[in-house]
């Protein structure tokens, strides 16, 4: 009787251990062929066919939802922004741009993890880059993107969409950012559009621009 006592508890101990050990997973954002998953805090926008973070792969994504294959099973996931009492809130990161020259707003950033200057753009659909600058930053748009084309100040010209995996603008980072690689050297500079801002709090108050991130 009590080999089967302590057969039963081990039993349970392991239960509780597996229970406990496996991943906390969710997805907090949603793009046509990527999602971006957060497995025990730990945030990466995953195309589909790749691997994220604890191994969680990516089997299909879309705007309604993703299906995600956790320690070899397959799980539909919709969009999600629950915390967890395990998981503390995250705070919200503010930044503060000074109007510069000509009322615009600079701001140096980084896409992908490199350096870049962007020029705030509240006109602009999404964040936009010349093909000189994708180059640099190792994005093939050729073959990753999809060609359109975009108008401009000069005209039309031809241009690539793509999924940027970050777009960080002081210490507000937002993951799986929407992008136009326009071919040839304009704009200039990288443009902040509306892809990164419409995913932020932002407000214009005297001369100074206000960013806010959102939970």
């Amino acid at each position: 009787m009590r080999s089967v006592t302590l057969l039963f508890a081990a039993a349970l101990w392991l239960l509780s251990f597996t229970v406990l050990a496996a991943p906390r997973v969710q997805v907090v954002g949603l793009f046509p062929g990527a999602a971006v998953v957060n497995v025990d805090g730990q945030r990466k926008l995953v195309r589909v066919g790749q691997v994220g973070p604890g191994g969680v792969e990516v089997v299909s994504a879309d705007s309604k939802g993703a299906v995600l294959r956790v320690e070899g099973v397959e799980r539909s996931y919709a969009l999600s922004r629950e915390l967890s009492a395990g998981f503390a809130e995250p705070d919200r990161r503010q930044l503060s741009i000074a109007q510069g020259q000509g009322g615009h707003y600079w701001v140096a950033g980084s896409i992908n993890g490199q350096p870049v200057q962007f020029l705030v753009d509240t006109g602009a659909t999404s964040v936009a880059i010349n093909e000189i600058q994708a180059r640099r930053l190792g994005i093939d748009y050729r073959v990753d993107g999809r060609q359109m084309v975009v108008n401009t100040a000069s005209g039309t010209a031809k241009a690539w969409w793509v999924h940027l995996n970050s777009v960080k603008v002081g210490a507000i980072d937002v993951l799986g950012v929407e992008a136009v690689v326009v071919e040839g050297a304009a704009p200039a500079d990288a443009l902040l559009g509306m892809s990164f801002l419409g995913r932020v709090s932002w407000r214009e108050d005297q001369g100074v621009l206000r960013l806010e991130s959102k939970i």
